[in-house]
């Protein structure tokens, strides 16, 4: 049992480092072609932070871990909103001011609601994936053509701060092959401790997809959002938690489907439950001037970790 842990800190230390370099390069890449920082930052930088949720899950379905792929990415979901977007509000509190996120948090509750309705009939079928990946085609090009409509001048100065641009061609894309490396083997060498701890410790595969794999997955969004948020780049944070929360459901669990029908035994109707409140959870902050506090995130980090004891229990 020591050396499955050792496995899974190992394979969630290369997610968080493949994700880091693959954000960084292929960021870096895609301004020095020219490509506008806010559409780097609502697309490219949203798929590179989601990158752990998608090797992982697309590898556990392939292996016939399904459980795995579908708790990863529901748990990923949840922590996205309770936990990556409650410690960054706790850290300074936020205003969002950017008009396309707010149009993009619909999409995202319209999308955790679809996945809803997906598994009622007990799984994702082939059928379901495709329906899925088409979606996440549809998400990425609204999210482009109206990045590149351009928004408010302060919201296209902070997604501009905060990538980064200073190395060569070379190095940049020395990151994006090393990230990429470095997510397919902490991918193998996760999913080979998960799968033996659950067994030893007598849970299911969604639960310890929902917890131990779904925040370690979460941990670039993270990041990301905490240094967002310190820098006082709200609609960064914003941008990056909304982006790879439909990304998860969209592009990871539509292509994990593709590769094999995932089971959805195991998900409790609680954890559902919890994966549509934290979804609509934006929507009273939305409609009231965009505004998280600090008081709000720590009600969102307290609900997370209840539902984490829940688990447990």
């Amino acid at each position: 049992m020591l050396v499955d842990v050792v496995f899974v800190i190992a394979g969630l230390v290369l997610l968080a480092a493949g994700a880091e370099g693959l954000v960084r390069g292929a960021g870096a890449v895609a301004l020095r072609f020219g490509v506008a920082p806010l559409v780097v930052g609502l697309t490219i930088v949203a798929f590179g932070t989601g990158s752990p949720e998608f090797v992982l899950s697309v590898q556990a379905a392939a292996g016939g871990s399904g459980g795995i792929a579908l708790g990863n990415v529901v748990g990923s979901n949840i922590s996205n909103i309770a936990l990556v977007l409650g410690v960054a509000a706790l850290v300074r509190p936020m205003v969002v001011q950017a008009r396309l996120i707010r149009r993009e948090v619909p999409v995202m509750i319209v999308a955790t609601f679809g996945l809803a309705a997906l598994l009622w009939d007990g799984g994702l079928s082939r059928l379901d994936g495709a329906v899925l990946v088409a979606g996440a085609v549809a998400y990425v090009v609204l999210a482009y053509f109206g990045a590149r409509r351009g928004d408010l001048p302060v919201v296209a100065a902070e997604f501009d701060a905060a990538l980064e641009r200073e190395r060569s061609l070379r190095v940049e894309l020395l990151l994006v092959a090393v990230g990429l490396g470095a997510l397919l083997l902490g991918a193998t060498v996760l999913l080979r401790g998960a799968v033996s701890l659950a067994a030893a410790v007598g849970v299911s595969e969604v639960v310890v997809g929902l917890t131990v794999i779904a925040i370690g997955t979460s941990l670039p969004e993270l990041a990301t959002s905490v240094t967002a948020a310190r820098r006082r780049q709200a609609d960064v944070a914003f941008g990056n938690a909304v982006g790879s929360n439909a990304i998860n459901i969209l592009a990871v669990l539509g292509a994990a489907a593709l590769v094999r029908p995932i089971p959805a035994g195991g998900l409790r109707p609680l954890d559902l439950a919890v994966f549509l409140v934290s979804a609509v959870a934006l929507l009273p902050l939305m409609a009231r001037g965009s505004v998280l506090n600090r008081w709000e995130g720590g009600v969102l980090v307290a609900g997370y970790a209840a539902y984490l004891v829940s688990l447990v229990v």
